[in-house]
């Protein structure tokens, strides 16, 4: 006999409706471990479902260790803006984030095939497909990033509730609180003016060919002579690079410091050099095709 407890019981599990824990079990013949098999199996056959619509929304999000030497950056996404504050989605990314600083996985594929660090008897895969079964969107884990660092610190910022995140690692031989007040300091700059290089040595020379052809006809466009068309060039790239290396950019909290020289005032006060080693800023959807939907249209739909 399918009493109320078991219902109950199943829903608390597996957060699904109460008629098909009571129509799951009912085919388990009363076996609350099976019944969780067979709703599994609906929730895959739903979640497949769902797998071919567009996850452009969710949330960037960052995790970083107490004592700032290890750290990571995830995107979760999902397909509503709803979804994206819903509070299992919330726990779901940041247990993801938490398991990326932990692990030592390099692709996705493989974070996908862990053993979920909330729940080791399942995968972050099956995590996953549970919760587009539950929520009925789709949803994906998109990227990740993870820094460690020996000598220095490891920081995070996140903006705008999860639409963009920034994770940096800053190296010095002397430990110190300042690392990691500094660290953040730039990790809300890179959020703000979102640099594409750490500096020139970054830079690629494809990027540089191209942004030179640019300046060049820019220039004779403007009717300038060709003998100094080449120094306007050049002085146009150095102009780029200023604004597209964080280590060369004006510093948002006072334009009268560039990035590098922030970090050599704060170097002073630990006693030694801080240097910018690494860091990745994510912002969520970037490059990913939105479908865009008529509102009216699609509740037609659904009303037919």
């Amino acid at each position: 006999m399918i009493t109320a407890q078991m219902v109950k019981e199943l829903r608390e599990i597996t957060g699904a409706g109460m008629m098909d824990c009571k129509k799951a079990l009912s085919e388990a013949n009363g076996d609350v471990e099976k019944a969780i098999e067979v709703l599994r199996e609906k929730g895959l056959s739903a979640a497949a479902k769902k797998a071919g619509r567009v996850a452009a929304e969710g949330l960037v999000y960052t995790y970083i260790s107490e004592d700032k030497k290890n750290g990571a950056i995830v995107e979760v996404n999902c397909e509503t803006d709803f979804v994206a504050a819903n509070e299992e989605f919330k726990a779901l990314t940041e247990n993801i984030a938490k398991q990326v600083a932990n692990s030592n996985v390099t692709t996705v594929e493989e974070l996908l095939e862990e053993k979920y660090i909330a729940d080791e008897n399942t995968t972050v895969k099956d995590t996953v497909t549970n919760l587009i079964a539950k929520l009925g969107e789709n949803m994906s884990v998109r990227r990740f990033d993870r820094f460690a660092v020996e000598k220095g610190a490891i920081q995070s910022y996140i903006h705008g509730g999860g639409r963009i995140g920034v994770l940096v690692k800053i190296e010095c031989e002397n430990e110190s609180p300042v690392l990691s007040e500094v660290a953040k300091d730039v990790a809300m700059h890179i959020a703000a003016a979102n640099p594409l290089f750490l500096n020139k040595d970054f830079v690629d020379h494809e990027t540089l060919d191209k942004e030179r052809e640019i300046y060049r006809v820019q220039a004779l466009n403007e009717g300038k002579p060709e003998k100094i068309v080449d120094k306007m060039v050049e002085g146009r790239v150095q102009k780029y690079l200023k604004e597209v290396c964080l280590v060369e950019q004006v510093w948002v909290k006072n334009p009268d410091y560039t990035i590098t020289k922030y970090l050599q005032e704060k170097s002073k006060e630990v006693g030694a050099e801080m240097k910018i080693a690494t860091f990745v800023r994510y912002e969520r959807g970037e490059g990913i095709e939105k479908k865009e939907e008529n509102f009216v249209e699609e509740v037609m739909k659904q009303i037919k």
